[in-house]
């Protein structure tokens, strides 16, 4: 068994290399960083519903990233359908939503490295038993998914489970991805796809209400969104490395995966 010394030797050890890693992070100098999210991507940015104010993984994760690199954090609100086009144009220094890494993408904005790597899985009610998986879901005609346009989710439900016709009917656009398991909740779709994180994060903050079922339908990472060209890719790389290595990222999801309950 670890002597109380050694556990404190051990401790002090990790606090000196988290220390020296930060201390080598870029200094901001106080600047101000725009960074824009939805507050419809639970448990990544909601709505604290006792309080009205937002949180979530993303928000500790941005502001923690500010506290790094000495820079103050003004958040701001945007729908997911204009918030790419925001960042691009510059109206917003960074943006969080959930994004998945993609070339299309790419090509409009700059990516962070990756802060989380998730893959897709089929949310649906607790109760639903008339399917178990993507091909029992694709051969029943009379089921629908849930999406919003463009997003990941969309795709994968196009592509991998139903027929790759983007306008199949058989996908029902809803505005926000809260809006999705709101309908899932209620009986107008069938499934939302989400990756596993976010899944655990609603049935958590809905106990009894959903499940997961089938295997994951692909694998996706997660980076943030900044104007091409930002001068801020570097230094938050930086600190995203920073918080990779000392385990805050970790604990971020430990704290909202798991630990978090509505």
């Amino acid at each position: 068994m670890m002597s109380l010394l050694s556990r404190l030797m051990v401790i002090a050890a990790v606090s000196i290399s988290s220390l020296s890693f930060a201390d080598s992070l870029p200094d901001l100098r106080g600047r101000t960083i725009l960074a824009v999210t939805e507050n419809a991507y639970t448990p990544l940015n909601f709505v604290d519903p006792a309080t009205g104010e937002g949180i979530g993984w993303e928000y500790d994760a941005m502001n923690e990233i500010g506290k790094r690199l000495n820079a103050n954090i003004e958040w701001h609100l945007s729908s997911w359908d204009t918030m790419i086009q925001a960042v691009k144009q510059g109206q917003y220094d960074v943006g969080m939503d959930g994004i998945t890494i993609n070339e299309e993408r790419a090509e409009q904005i700059d990516f962070t490295i990756p802060y989380m790597t998730s893959q897709q899985f089929m949310l649906v009610r607790a109760d639903e038993d008339r399917f178990n998986d993507a091909k029992s879901f694709a051969a029943n005609t009379d089921l629908q998914f849930g999406a919003q346009a463009g997003t990941t989710n969309f795709y994968v439900a196009v592509y991998d489970v139903l027929d790759g016709d983007e306008n199949n009917p058989r996908i029902t656009l809803l505005d926000t991805f809260g809006a999705s398991v709101q309908a899932l909740k209620s009986g107008d779709v069938d499934s939302v796809l989400m990756d596993a994180a976010s899944a655990r994060g609603y049935i958590g903050a809905n106990p009894g209400a959903f499940k997961i079922i089938g295997g994951p339908l692909g694998s996706e990472d997660f980076g943030l969104i900044l104007t091409p060209g930002s001068d801020l890719l570097e230094p938050i790389n930086a600190a995203i490395k920073s918080m990779k290595q000392d385990g805050t990222l970790e604990a971020l999801n430990k704290k909202w995966f798991f630990d978090y309950n509505q």
